[in-house]
């Protein structure tokens, strides 16, 4: 398999601390000191000091001349970068605030200002800027609250990724376990993570006669270590599929895989694979649950937990298409005998559309896109970027080249003309998540593009999919929960294999309508819609069994939005009001598998 080690980007998460506005204001102490540096200035390493805490860096610069809230700000973008790539971030910024030409609205600078993007028309109704991870510049008038909190949380922070160092850790180590842990992580559940996450790629606990350390805080580290390995075994000791009380003591990052290539890819060479499952979860039904990879600490353990113990295979859908999609899929389906969708989709954006090949500058690197995502970059943001773009040379700076990239990436933005950058159409991003064309046309513009961004990826679980073709070829009965726009009914159409009857369970009325448009044109079974999980009582479901003669796939992935985005404050786990209907999907498929026993 492959190297299990923790990963932490997932395209569109931008600022993974989620404090997406900056607080400031226009006090003119250093103003010209700080005005008469440019990007000509000394470079960083004769500017940047040894600071390594968040608090001395503060002081460090604005020592130096620059605004107060301008470094703040560069923090906050900067992230875990060093002190090199900030003095670039703060001198970009100071360029950009002391263009005169861009406060009149002239169109004469190359550098864009940030502004607020609160008032655009369009699909941003519905979006939030904090979990977009985007910026916008507040008055001087604005409430210094949120910089007190992001100082005091970076405090913290650095007090941590110290303690880690002190104790024999890596400093990357350290700030990797506080991204994937959260800052609220303590010092023993950091440890945990890293020495998992180690143990991990080791493929085995390590010895701990290598680590002899007899000071206090190696006697701890040792410590913690050698209850992390018994509590491991004790875990793996378990009777496979007792799930007990959840009592917290799984509440453990799961380490994800690098790359993120699941049990396999089309056309690979294959490798071994260790998997068993519990006798609980073999055979009919089958059963297939998706979910964002990047959920926040103990959800996937948790998961897992519920479904039988089983092993979740991590997906990235670039290895399927031009776009990434990080997902996690706990299934008890055969791995041996997968087969892709034919043809294969293109893997790179100037494969996938030709069209903006003519205008792809050269110093823009992006050969995939980003994950795709439920809403798209304003009017108001395409345009900034062309007059950025429309009033330097060829190539631009690199001051503007890097705010340009950062946005595109952001957005998934493609060359479409000289200058000018768009959003993916609906009918493009249908194409990259394996959709037919027009599949989502006849409902709004924004509501494809949320429809869109919530499903799933069809060639990458047709291939997981691919091997019930030859175990049903009279067909199959299908329980579609949260079935949004039809990805697993798309992909089990894609493969061939009929579709009996299908209980779907979809709340929107809009995802009904699309899916049921689809069925109308292309199936000959029946379906059945279901408006709430809620109402699928264990009576129905038995009366569903009786009725067709039970099922034969399970199907389903519960929202996401307490799991995913930038803004760390709506990550509630599987407690949060939405993703907290995976247990339903546990649920129902524990009251179908009872079911299907007492016919």
């Amino acid at each position: 398999m492959a190297d299990w080690v923790s990963d932490s980007d997932d395209g569109f998460e931008w600022d993974s601390d989620g404090d997406g506005e900056v607080a400031g204001s226009h006090d003119g102490a250093g103003t010209s000191a700080a005005a008469s540096r440019s990007v000509d200035a000394p470079g960083p390493s004769t500017l940047a000091g040894p600071t390594s805490h968040s608090a001395e860096q503060l002081e460090h610069f604005v020592g130096m001349g620059f605004k107060r809230n301008t470094v703040l700000e560069a923090m906050k973008k900067n992230g875990d970068g060093d002190a090199d790539s900030l003095l670039q971030l703060i001198l970009t910024l100071q360029e950009i605030e002391n263009d005169p030409s861009l406060d009149n609205g002239s169109a004469s600078g190359c550098v864009p200002r940030p502004v607020d993007d609160s008032d655009d028309e369009g699909f941003l109704e519905n979006w939030d800027d904090e979990a977009a991870g985007g910026s916008s510049y507040r008055g001087p008038n604005s409430d210094d609250s949120n910089d007190e909190d992001f100082l005091q949380e970076m405090s913290q922070k650095d007090q941590k990724v110290e303690s880690l160092v002190n104790m024999g850790f890596p400093e990357d180590e350290a700030k990797m376990a506080i991204t994937r842990c959260g800052p609220d992580a303590s010092v023993d559940v950091l440890v945990d993570f890293i020495y998992a996450s180690q143990t991990a790629v080791d493929g085995c606990t390590g010895s701990l006669s290598d680590l002899e350390d007899n000071s206090f805080e190696g006697r701890k580290k040792r410590r913690l270590m050698e209850g992390n390995r018994k509590k491991r075994k004790r875990f793996g000791d378990e009777a496979q599929g007792s799930r007990g009380t959840f009592d917290g003591s799984h509440d453990v990052p799961m380490p994800l895989p690098n790359p993120m290539v699941g049990f396999g890819l089309p056309n690979q060479r294959w490798r071994s694979v260790n998997r068993e499952l519990p006798t609980q979860a073999i055979g009919r039904p089958f059963f297939y649950y998706e979910n964002v990879a990047l959920a926040p600490k103990g959800v996937w353990a948790t998961i897992s937990r519920f479904l039988y113990d089983i092993q979740p295979e991590f997906v990235d859908s670039k290895f399927f298409c031009a776009a990434a999609r990080k997902r996690g899929y706990i299934h008890n389906l055969p791995i041996d005998n997968r087969s892709p969708l034919l043809p294969l989709p293109p893997k790179k954006i100037r494969d996938a559309f030709p069209h903006t090949k003519k205008w792809w500058p050269p110093w823009d690197p992006r050969e995939q896109l980003n994950c795709i995502q439920t809403c798209v970059a304003s009017a108001k943001l395409l345009d900034r970027i062309r007059v950025a773009l429309s009033n330097c040379g060829n190539p631009p700076p690199p001051t503007v080249q890097k705010y340009v990239l950062e946005e595109c990436r952001k957005w998934n933005l493609v060359w479409v003309g000289r200058h000018q950058v768009a959003p993916l159409e609906p009918h493009e991003m249908e194409c990259l998540l394996g959709f037919p064309m027009d599949h989502t046309r006849g409902i709004c513009r924004t509501e494809r593009y949320r429809s869109l961004g919530n499903s799933f990826q069809v060639d990458t679980v047709a291939y997981h999919l691919s091997v019930l073709r030859d175990m049903f070829p009279k067909g199959m009965n299908v329980l579609s929960l949260f079935s949004g726009i039809g990805g697993a009914e798309v992909a089990l159409h894609r493969l061939g294999i009929r579709m009996k009857t299908v209980v779907s369970v979809e709340k929107s009325k809009v995802n009904r309508t699309v899916l049921k448009n689809w069925w109308d044109e292309t199936q000959t079974g029946t379906l059945i819609e279901i408006d709430d999980v809620q109402i699928l009582t264990a009576e129905k479901i038995e009366w569903y069994v009786r009725r067709i003669g039970g099922f034969d796939l399970v199907i389903g992935g519960s929202p996401c939005n307490n799991l995913t985005g930038s803004n760390r404050h709506h990550r509630d786990g599987l407690e949060g009001e939405h993703s907290a209907l995976f247990y339903h999907y546990f649920r129902i498929l524990d009251s179908v598998k009872s079911a299907m026993e007492r016919m």
